[in-house]
């Protein structure tokens, strides 16, 4: 009963910071985007790797947007 007590929370705390990798692309204007990866949306800006608080994993930078 533990063992899948411990495994839910795992489970859930994986799906919370899940990713999605982005391709590379061209933009209208011809600026071209590198491949990136982005978390998946929630709705929330509070969690998000550029707001204040967080840490974004891949490039080690703090986040400087403010919650709104």
């Amino acid at each position: 009963m533990k063992y899948i007590f411990i495994m839910s929370i795992v489970m859930v705390s994986v799906s919370a910071f899940a990713t999605q990798r982005v391709r590379g692309y061209t933009r209208k204007d011809g600026t071209y985007v590198a491949p990136h990866r982005r978390t998946d949306s929630d709705g929330s800006k509070s969690n998000n790797w550029s707001t204040k608080g967080n840490t974004n994993p891949d490039t080690g930078k703090d986040g400087t947007k403010s919650e709104q």
